[in-house]
């Protein structure tokens, strides 16, 4: 049985994502997968790294849970808005703070290179925007889903890491809106 964690990376409960990230869920439990929601919001810990990757830095009970929780799934669902062209600083914070050498990456020895510590499991971005899409990604060139996608996801050695990006929120109709939340829980039946 397939398991996935859900994490959902905006910072306000009531929200587009929250809803895509129950939606997400819905949907890989009805596949009859196990799932796991966690909302960033609602976890305990400081978004700072402080001093870098070189100093230890305590990892808080909801980081080395999320840790766990992490290493224990199969694949892993990233619900966020796009915001300044990537993705909020609770998520960014969360990111430097649980996905660190030893458990995430190593670094090698008298290389650039870095081992891939998270291999095997694969990823799915729900991204949620007000720029159009054509605009982010002709314009912009896509800065948030490159940084996620190769930066962070696949440096760990997530992959594939697939992405949806759903937008503009800002001008969307309420029907709209519902129809997005059907096709995220549709991703999630499809357990991708």
């Amino acid at each position: 049985m397939k398991q996935i964690l859900i994490i959902n990376g905006h910072p306000e409960m009531r929200s587009l994502c929250t809803e895509m990230a129950m939606s997400y869920q819905k949907g890989a439990e009805a596949s009859g997968a196990i799932c796991k929601l966690v909302h960033l919001s609602k976890m305990n810990f400081d978004p700072l790294r402080h001093l870098g990757y070189m100093h230890p830095h305590k990892l808080e009970p909801d980081l080395a849970e999320i840790q766990k929780d992490i290493k224990d799934a199969d694949h892993l669902v990233f619900v966020y808005p796009n915001w300044w062209g990537t993705y909020p600083a609770l998520l960014k914070g969360f990111i430097d703070r649980a996905f660190l050498p030893n458990f995430a990456f190593n670094y090698r020895k008298n290389s650039s290179r870095c081992e891939k510590l998270l291999l095997g499991k694969t990823a799915r971005l729900i991204v949620t925007m007000d720029t159009p899409k054509w605009y982010y990604y002709l314009y912009y060139g896509r800065p948030g889903h490159r940084s996620m996608k190769k930066n962070i996801l696949e440096f760990c050695g997530i992959k594939p890491v697939r992405i949806s990006t759903f937008g503009p929120v800002k001008t969307a109709r309420e029907y709209k809106i519902k129809g997005w939340l059907k096709d995220v829980e549709r991703l999630g039946q499809k357990l991708k």
